[in-house]
């Protein structure tokens, strides 16, 4: 394996010794546990049941969907398996939505969090972790120029921030941000979300402008790629034309929208909103929370596009599971005020000792191990399985994706393109489950997003379990029962 390219890190030796990751083979990783799924009781087990039975008095409602539907307690996880507390393993394709970037359980993370928790954990100031991390991430930048870093507990933090950035910048007032795109569900970007998630939930702060994000298969003009000449981009600017009520601050977008269902826009979109903002004297927003860090096969989603953010948000897989969120930009917007006077720009979690370890070593990780690389090869694997299932089964209308952020459209009629039922998809999700598959199935938006050092076995496993599962989902539509 090759060592850290980030020659401009901070000699190791300021620690007392050398300092060097342990770079962990995925055969190594799986010892104690099944190397693909494995599932032994009736789901969820009993085990699982007991413990969710002693949590529900306490738990207030409202958490994720996808746990609630599995009804599992899971008690640990070794690169892209989890297994439960009845002992049953099951291939992940969430991730945690995207954010277990280098699998569970990984003992470099583990082993940073307990380096650096036995020394200092919390606290504003300068930090070797930090200057590490800072470094890495300048040179991970998607452009030179996006060297300066701040850094948050969450993501709709980073939003928020940036978007304050951007205001102090321009001296402009309003955001455009697109249908199903998602920002967080703070109060600051609630209004930029894109879907039906957000009402009953406002009042809600004004400035915000949405327009079509081009999602081709469901395309809002009823028009088709080949042909539309990108509309949604001349309907873009009459949309801010006729609904912005000051100067435009800044376009916020994901380069591949995640939560709308894993999807990926034509190549010359993102240059042309690149454009827009800038024609507005706007800045380009760029939100990378799922996309950024080896998810698409590259480091960052905006490099498929051939465009770079004036500002960067990432997280998520940036730290692995440790609540770690930040924003890149240049050394002149940066330098904004108010937002760079001090304390202005401050979190009380942003860049502290416990998560500037936990970053560095996972960023670390991801670029010693060349997960971006091993990401493309993974995905181009699983959309090779998985597309033929277009032909083989009627309910499933489109396979689409990039490097391990794969989107499958699930139908109940391919010429409508009317989504599957809710209770149909459900059972779909149930059925993977009982076969050892967790997944996002039990929306008709399929969201596939494993930890990006799943095996190619795994993927050939996981691709299995689904295709067979749609195949007994179909049989019984086929005899019309």
């Amino acid at each position: 394996m090759s060592r850290d390219p980030l020659s401009a890190a901070p000699s190791s030796s300021s620690r007392g010794a050398e300092h060097t990751l342990p770079l962990i083979p995925t055969q190594t990783l799986l010892r104690g546990i099944a190397r693909g799924a494995d599932v032994r009781t009736e789901i969820p087990g009993p085990q699982s049941v007991a413990l969710r039975a002693r949590e529900s008095p306490y738990l207030a409602p409202g958490t994720q969907a996808l746990s609630q539907l599995a009804g599992l307690a899971f008690a640990r996880g070794q690169g892209a398996l989890l297994q439960d507390v009845d002992g049953n393993t099951f291939i992940d394709w969430v991730a945690g939505i995207g954010v277990a970037s280098i699998g569970h359980g990984h003992p470099a993370l583990s082993q940073a969090l307990f380096d650096q928790a036995s020394q200092l954990s919390c606290g504003s100031f300068t930090s070797v972790a930090r200057v590490e991390l800072l470094q890495r991430l300048a040179q991970l930048a998607p452009h030179p120029s996006l060297r300066r870093t701040q850094l948050f507990s969450g993501g709709a933090e980073a939003v928020e921030s940036a978007l304050r950035l951007a205001r102090a910048y321009t001296g402009h007032s309003d955001v455009l941000s697109f249908w199903g795109g998602f920002h967080g569900k703070t109060a600051g970007v609630l209004g930029l979300m894109g879907s039906e998630f957000k009402q009953g939930l406002g009042p809600l702060p004004t400035g915000h402008v949405l327009a079509p994000y081009p999602d081709c298969y469901r395309c809002p003009f009823k028009l088709a790629p080949a042909s539309c000449g990108l509309h949604c981009v001349d309907f873009t600017q009459q949309v801010l034309r006729l609904n912005a009520t000051g100067p435009l601050a800044a376009i916020l977008v994901e380069p591949m929208q995640g939560t709308a269902g894993n999807l990926l826009p034509p190549a010359g979109w993102l240059p042309a909103m690149s454009k827009l903002a800038h024609e507005h004297g706007a800045l380009l927003i760029l939100d990378e929370m799922i996309c950024g860090f080896g998810r698409t096969g590259r480091m960052w989603g905006q490099q498929h596009y051939d465009v770079h953010g004036d500002i960067v948000t990432f997280g998520k897989g940036v730290a692995a599971g440790f609540p770690l969120s930040g924003l890149l930009s240049t050394d002149a917007i940066v330098s904004a005020e108010p937002w760079s006077r001090p304390s202005f720009s401050s979190s009380s979690f942003g860049g502290f000792p416990l998560a500037a370890a936990a970053a560095n070593a996972v960023v670390q990780v991801i670029v010693e191990q060349d997960l971006p690389g091993h990401a493309a090869a993974m995905g181009a694997r699983l959309l090779e399985r998985l597309r033929p299932l277009v032909d083989k089964y009627p309910i499933v209308g489109q396979v689409r994706g990039q490097g391990l952020l794969v989107g499958v459209e699930l139908v109940c009629d391919r010429g409508t393109r009317a989504p599957l039922p809710k209770a149909q998809c459900e059972e779909i999700f149930q059925r993977c489950l009982r076969r050892g598959l967790l997944t996002m199935a039990y929306a008709p938006r399929v969201r596939i997003n494993p930890p990006l050092c799943i095996t190619a076995e795994q993927i050939d496993e996981s691709a299995a379990i689904f295709d067979d599962v749609l195949g007994d989902v179909c049989r019984p539509m086929a005899r019309g029962v």
